[in-house]
């Protein structure tokens, strides 16, 4: 019966249950455990909800499961109260009326993987060595089939993971069964390229049939003369063919083929797995390429056309022309030349933001400022329009370097007159979004359709004017560039519009400078700038790249930190220790290890902010970063503006997740914590703590008497969303408590709830 299902649960429950009537015991329970030791999944049986209740919330489970769990023989004694209480602990009271009582190792290939623990045998007879005997043997083949469950949900996971890896892929992967051609699988990315080429009543096996393949060197052949054939009659693998697909209805797309063979154990190929690349995104490349040099030629012909031609006039000695004609030749050529100088600036603005090198000085600026230094720019080019400036008083100041972000404004302001009807009124406003300052432009134009939004900010791409007239609708870079300079800054900037005809809203975020916040800053972290560093804020840097720790040394000095940098990882622990850093900067790949690793294992327990310093701009990379509890990821090379605006708001962020600090110290017994010190005393005697094991009886002492699940313990001490592994916390009570002179059978401070949570004593 327990082989009917391979459901773990389901299974250890059928074991259970099976257990308790192959013994006739009233109550049962079975613990299983993972590799590392640590229980996983407790079951009971027999139990009522209340006595259940009652059982998981017994204090000091642990040291109760340990008594309770034989190493190597079965465990069987006549009365459970006397047994528990001459083992230590004096205090133990059934949840439920027992006295018999029996647990059985459960082994599966010589390794423990959890105990049967079964109470109060039917008639108050007790355990017999015949049933020691029957569960010994049936742990034996409870064990087998626990195995089995377990290894059937683990491919199961395995399987979902690798599904969901492939179905992600950006790569088009398709199974085809090699002896009937016919399509076995596919993910998403297949789908997605059979849709572009395939008509509304056709599937992809019809596709297979009906297109025609053109090779590299030119030849069209059918499905059937692909190297696909040939792999499944000479099991070859195929590499990177590069192939154009073409049905009859003229759609057509260039694709990167890949082909390999899975034989069977005869040796014959039983499937071919091909992957398909699509090739557009390059094409689209190339050809933007050739539109950005045709734009460029066009752009610098007509200004340079205008030089030549007034420069040609000028020359010209017999038109004798006065000096006012002449006066009026050198303006076109000073007004072309500039506009010239500015175009050229724009490219290579361009390259900068494509190669990271575009480089802002940041300084506190005031917004009304920045705002109408743009408008009058814009009012004095002849921009048309009115400017509305809508901005709350008393806003703070930002980061910002003005001309950079003065020709941000004047690229949205320019954008959205372009794209609006003549006289029609542009408003700027502003607002704080969390620690940035978010500046908007809006207009009354023609709006944007949803489709097209996401396009905006893309090189090159421009929608058409209000006034064809208009010469420079086609460069197309604007709000490229000002992306480009906005997250250099630190920032974001993104558009919303609720439709063609309705408007349009550009909005862009600035980190605040607000003095009081970079004051905070350096005090939200009670030790953060040690004698040593002159009073300024220590950053410590970990990175195995020489040239990098010196640039990054020389940002953080000329931005007023102290950078303490290492190349080894295994000088981490004493840079924490001497330094007190602030923030931590962090290489992703290191000597031996990685970065993550080292953050989960040697900087976690400081509660640190860390940013990751990686020239891998993966977004796998950037999100395992995220998930693993970073802050910020900064791929390099990166301008200083960018680093120093980012360990700012990173620093900034850690201060608003702060919550307030109780004036009032907690005190119970002979424990005391003061808030404001931030000082633990026992007995009147200071206690030394670590950090976290500060933050853990700040969460738990605030929250006096409130059961606080592991879960939420973890989120807030540790900052992680992964809940499942508690060791850490375990730990740090143990720590906690040992160092307050507890014991974990008969708490006074801590209390624990098995497989729930802790609480801390009320304060009466």
């Amino acid at each position: 019966r327990i082989n009917e299902s391979l459901d773990v649960s389901t299974v250890l429950q059928g074991v259970l249950d099976s257990a308790r009537s192959l013994t006739d015991a009233q109550y049962g329970v079975i613990a299983t455990g993972n590799k590392e030791g640590d229980r996983d999944d407790l079951h009971s049986s027999g139990f009522t909800t209340l006595e259940r209740e009652k059982v998981w919330s017994l204090s000091d489970s642990a040291r109760l499961f340990e008594i309770l769990s034989p190493s190597e023989e079965p465990l069987r004694v006549a009365d459970l109260t006397r047994f528990v209480r001459s083992r230590g602990i004096p205090d133990f009271n059934p949840p439920v009326a027992v006295r018999t009582f029996v647990s059985v190792p459960i082994r599966h290939g010589g390794v423990r993987v959890g105990y049967f623990y079964l109470a109060e045998k039917n008639g108050r007879r007790e355990f017999t060595d015949e049933d020691v005997e029957i569960l010994v043997m049936f742990a034996a083949q409870a064990a087998l089939v626990i195995s089995n469950a377990r290894r059937y949900r683990d491919e199961q996971k395995a399987r979902a993971d690798l599904e969901t890896l492939i179905n992600t892929s950006p790569v088009g992967v398709v199974v085809i069964d090699a002896k009937t051609g016919t399509v076995v699988s596919r993910n998403h990315e297949v789908a997605r390229l059979a849709d572009d080429l395939l008509a509304p009543d056709q599937t992809l096996d019809d596709l297979l049939q009906l297109m025609t393949i053109r090779r590299g060197d030119g030849r069209k052949v059918s499905f059937e003369e692909l190297p696909i054939a040939q792999v499944a009659a000479e099991g070859e693998t195929v590499r990177a063919e590069e192939v154009t697909l073409q049905v009859p209805n003229g759609r057509k797309m260039s694709v990167l083929t890949n082909v390999t063979p899975i034989h069977s154990q005869s040796g014959d190929v039983e499937s071919l797995v091909v992957t398909l690349q699509d090739l557009t995104p390059l094409e689209d490349l190339e050809r933007l390429r050739g539109e950005l040099l045709a734009i460029v030629s066009h752009e610098l012909r007509t200004p340079l056309a205008a030089i030549k031609g007034a420069a040609t006039t000028a020359l010209d000695d017999t038109s004798g022309r006065d000096a006012a004609e002449m006066v009026q030749f050198i303006r076109i050529i000073n007004e072309q030349a500039d506009y010239m100088s500015s175009l050229i600036k724009d490219l290579l603005d361009v390259a900068r933001i494509e190669t990271g090198t575009l480089q802002v000085d940041a300084e506190p600026e005031a917004v009304i400022d920045l705002v109408e230094q743009a408008r009058d720019a814009f009012i004095g080019g002849a921009g048309g329009g009115d400017v509305l400036i809508d901005l709350p008083p008393d806003l703070a100041r930002v980061m910002a370097d003005r001309q950079r972000i003065v020709q941000v404004l004047g690229n949205l302001l320019s954008n959205a007159a372009r794209f609006s009807p003549e006289a029609s009124p542009i408003r700027v406003t502003a607002d704080y979004d969390g620690v940035h300052l978010a500046i908007s432009v809006l207009d009354r134009g023609r709006g944007v359709s949803p489709e097209r939004l996401p396009q905006l900010f893309r090189k090159f791409s421009s929608l058409a004017p209000m006034n064809p007239a208009d010469d420079e609708s086609g460069r197309g870079w604007g709000l490229a560039i000002s992306r480009g300079i906005v997250e250099a800054h630190g920032g974001r900037i993104w558009a919303t519009s609720e439709g063609e005809g309705k408007g349009t809203r550009v909005t862009f975020t600035l980190p605040v400078a607000e003095e009081a916040a970079i004051g905070a800053n350096r005090g939200y972290t009670a030790d953060a700038a040690p004698e040593n560093a002159g009073g300024r804020m220590s950053v410590l840097v970990v990175d195995d790249d020489p040239q990098t720790l010196r640039n990054v040394r020389d940002i953080l000095t000329k931005h007023g930190f102290h950078p303490c940098v290492t190349g080894d990882p295994g000088d981490i622990p004493r840079l924490l220790k001497e330094h007190r850093p602030a923030l931590v900067l962090l290489d992703l790949v290191l000597p031996g290890t990685d970065g993550v690793a080292v953050m989960k294992d040697v900087i976690a327990d400081s509660d640190l902010p860390v940013i990751f310093l990686s020239a891998y701009g993966h977004e796998e990379a950037i999100a395992r970063a995220f998930d693993a509890g970073a802050d910020d990821y900064v791929v390099k090379p990166f301008s200083p503006t960018e680093l120093t605006a980012r360990i700012r708001a990173a620093l900034r962020r850690r201060m608003m997740l702060r919550p307030a600090v109780p004036e009032k110290p907690y005190v119970l017994g002979d424990l005391s914590i003061d808030y404001v010190e931030r000082e633990v005393t026992f007995g009147g005697k200071p206690v030394m703590v670590t950090n976290v094991e500060y933050r853990l009886l700040a969460e738990l002492s605030t929250n006096a008497g409130k059961l606080m699940t592991y879960g939420d313990l973890l989120q807030r001490v540790w900052e992680t969303w992964d809940t499942h592994d508690t060791r850490r916390l375990r730990t740090a009570v143990k720590n906690i408590r040992r160092k307050l002179g507890e014991d974990a059978r008969s708490p006074t401070y801590i209390f624990n709830q098995p497989g729930v949570g802790y609480r801390m004593g009320a304060i009466k």
